[in-house]
């Protein structure tokens, strides 16, 4: 079996939880896809990581990664991956806020600032998360290549990304999922 086709089997068995939910844009929906329970997977995680830096394949990018939480697992895991395939990539976080001590940054890890990165999500309704992460990533002196996203929800993300000019790419639409 294909590692994409694997990592969906992963993410239609444990990550969509059906019954009435309140997402974090605010929204109602009838399911939620929780992402956590593949990207901290100790076998869907490296699906994770390969199927996402297929999806972005043909992007120049040195540096990887978004906002805490959702998007820490998926750039770790593309990290991993690319390590495996010979290639570095590092990873960062984007807090939500400046951090109030220490060095009082916001986004952490290796400097991104004069690199071209990507900014990625485990899975977005409005893209109000991911863009969040790009202005933090782009104040830190970045470039940012493209958003990236695991599963879209097909919601409004996409439009929303493109609107801000910037190139979106998601790995899984609904429709993969079955909803």
């Amino acid at each position: 079996m294909e590692t994409r086709d694997l990592l969906l089997q992963h993410i239609t068995n444990k990550a969509v939880v059906h019954g009435r939910v309140v997402l974090s844009s605010g929204q109602e929906a009838e399911y939620y896809v929780d992402m956590r329970r593949v990207t901290l997977d100790g076998v869907a995680s490296p699906l994770v990581g390969d199927v996402m830096l297929d999806v972005v394949a043909d992007l120049d990018i040195t540096a990887v990664g978004g906002l805490t939480m959702g998007a820490d697992p998926v750039a770790t895991a593309m990290l991993h991956a690319a390590h495996r395939r010979g290639r570095s990539l590092d990873a960062f976080v984007v807090r939500k806020g400046e951090k109030q001590h220490g060095l009082r940054r916001q986004v952490e890890g290796p400097d991104i600032a004069g690199r071209r990165v990507l900014a990625v999500e485990d899975t977005s309704t409005t893209g109000g998360s991911v863009l969040t992460a790009v202005d933090a990533i782009r104040a830190a002196g970045a470039e940012v290549a493209a958003v990236a996203v695991i599963v879209d929800r097909d919601t409004g993300a996409r439009e929303r990304v493109e609107a801000a000019g910037l190139e979106y790419r998601a790995a899984f639409g609904l429709a993969d999922l079955g909803l």
